[in-house]
């Protein structure tokens, strides 16, 4: 495809006002053609191998098949095919869900048409485009610090029980039938991996986080 030909897009939306507003604003950029609008996932699915879009503009709050899903499917079947996920919503689940199923961009319906058809260009071209509420979910998501004691063994957790019972490692050994060693290694190994320094934090830690059943 040269350059000097318009990027053909597609517009997904539940919501025909908003699909009036995106076509509307579409003819405003002689660089851009609409090639259809589509009310649902599997109707985007279908709207793509009629018309080969370049660039997708997706909702993802959709009945039935709703927009990630929508994404992945079309990436796979007309890899060709750039999606930009366009909603209302900056939820960090829906950003990363979005990104998995194969957007290129993440940008809300609040955006600027220049932006909007800047992202589209850039989506066209290979170039991602994230609204600073999705980069901002993305960061947070990467910076959470990970739940207490998911990486626990079940034998700790069994060990991590029977602490909170109030059990000390003979009687947790006996309980276990191991040797006493093997259970301060366990115990020790609990401490490390939840941060703590004494058995008592360890056990306040499991309570506050329902680490053990």
């Amino acid at each position: 495809m040269s350059e000097t030909n318009p990027i053909r897009v597609l517009i997904v939306d539940d919501h025909a006002v908003v699909r009036s507003g995106l076509s509307a604003f579409l003819m405003a950029f002689e660089d851009l053609e609409l090639v259809g609008e589509a009310a649902s996932g599997a109707e985007a699915l279908r709207l793509c191998a009629e018309r080969r879009p370049d660039v997708v503009l997706m909702d993802l709050v959709m009945p039935e098949m709703d927009g990630a899903a929508a994404t992945r499917a079309i990436r796979q079947a007309f890899p060709s095919a750039q999606v930009i996920a366009l909603t209302s919503f900056k939820e960090e689940g829906l950003v990363q869900a979005a990104l998995q199923a194969g957007a290129i961009g993440y940008l809300l319906k609040n955006v600027s048409a220049d932006e909007l058809a800047g992202a589209i260009k850039s989506a066209r071209l290979g170039r991602p485009t994230l609204s600073p509420e999705a980069a901002a979910a993305l960061i947070q998501t990467a910076t959470r610090t990970a739940t207490p004691g998911f990486d626990l063994t079940d034998r700790e957790r069994e060990v991590l029980a029977l602490m909170i019972e109030g059990l000390n490692n003979p009687d947790i050994a006996e309980r276990l039938v191991v040797s006493r060693s093997t259970v301060k290694f366990h115990v020790s190994s609990i401490l490390s991996k939840l941060g703590v320094s004494s058995r008592t934090e360890a056990v306040a830690l499991a309570l506050q986080n329902h680490l053990v059943n």
